[in-house]
């Protein structure tokens, strides 16, 4: 195993309001330290960690491609930050700045942002373009997960 520093956000337990330190990367779902309740994961990827941070997650990963410039970005973040806590541990919110990761939009042909994957393990399995109220988004991504739950069982 490479010896890296593993990222990780700090994340406040919307349940008993405790903050907990959150990797980036990591197996299974991440539970809070201290009353145990899914916490939301929500973290930024690069190029070089997109594989090991969204492509190997467990939960469902809904991928947000964005620009700084991009007025509607700005709109659907704190949405898609919504609706990643209220799923708290049935998906993980992997946000990428396309300026900053330029392969990854070709990869996933962005032509408009922002631009919102779902990727079940690490497999894509729907996309969107455009900006959402968080209703629409949860539902959206609820359709995907009624899915998936039907092909595992």
């Amino acid at each position: 195993m490479p010896s890296q520093t593993i990222k990780a956000s700090t994340i406040t337990c919307p349940t008993c309001g405790k903050t907990n330190k959150v990797p980036t990367a990591a197996e299974g779902r991440p539970r809070c330290g201290n009353c145990k309740n899914p916490l939301p994961w929500i973290v930024d990827a690069e190029e070089r960690d997109f594989t090991e941070v969204a492509e190997q997650a467990d939960p469902l990963v809904v991928v947000d491609l964005w620009a700084t410039w991009c007025g509607p970005c700005r709109m659907v973040s704190p949405a898609l930050e919504q609706v990643a806590r209220e799923l708290a541990g049935e998906i993980k919110l992997v946000k990428v700045d396309i300026d900053r990761n330029p392969r990854l939009a070709q990869r996933f042909e962005v032509q408009a942002v922002p631009t919102l994957l779902i990727l079940d393990k690490g497999e894509l399995v729907a996309r969107r373009a455009g900006a959402a109220p968080a209703g629409a988004l949860r539902s959206w991504i609820e359709q995907v997960m009624t899915g998936r739950d039907s092909k595992e069982g």
